[in-house]
């Protein structure tokens, strides 16, 4: 299952970082940086122990990946953990209403519920709108 996720801070995007949830200074790890050090890809080789998270992103795309033998749908607050970011009600990452508004939007409907129980349904689209919202708020997964 693939789900997608933008974030917005002010109108422009945040990257989602490759290599969530997958251990990519891990020989086995198939890994690529640019320049700077920042991982843009990260796949899975060959690991002597558990090296990559079922809930786990392989590039800078902002697909999140579930691979699990099981068909148990993974949680936005799920993934949130696995990138050490917090994700609350009222928070997203360092960022805190009431100082500044916060929406998420699902396949382009404002979701008012508690984010971190948003299911990551195959090709839904996830939109976590920090202040200034963006010219557009994406309604499907990309193709």
């Amino acid at each position: 299952m693939h789900a997608h996720l933008d974030v917005f801070v002010n109108g422009r995007p945040v990257i989602v970082p490759a290599g969530i949830g997958i251990d990519v200074d891990n020989p086995g790890v198939k890994s690529e940086r640019d320049a700077s050090g920042l991982v843009t890809g990260a796949g899975f080789v060959q690991c002597d122990e558990p090296c990559i998270s079922p809930l786990h992103t392989h590039d800078l795309s902002g697909i999140l990946h579930t691979e699990t033998k099981t068909r148990s749908p993974n949680r936005l607050g799920q993934f949130f953990t696995e990138w050490a970011v917090r994700l609350t009600n009222d928070c997203a990452g360092g960022y805190c209403k009431p100082d500044v508004p916060i929406k998420i939007y699902v396949d382009g409907k404002l979701e008012t519920g508690n984010p971190a129980q948003i299911e990551l349904s195959d090709l839904r689209e996830i939109a976590i709108v920090i202040g200034t919202p963006p010219a557009t708020i994406p309604k499907e997964f990309p193709q």
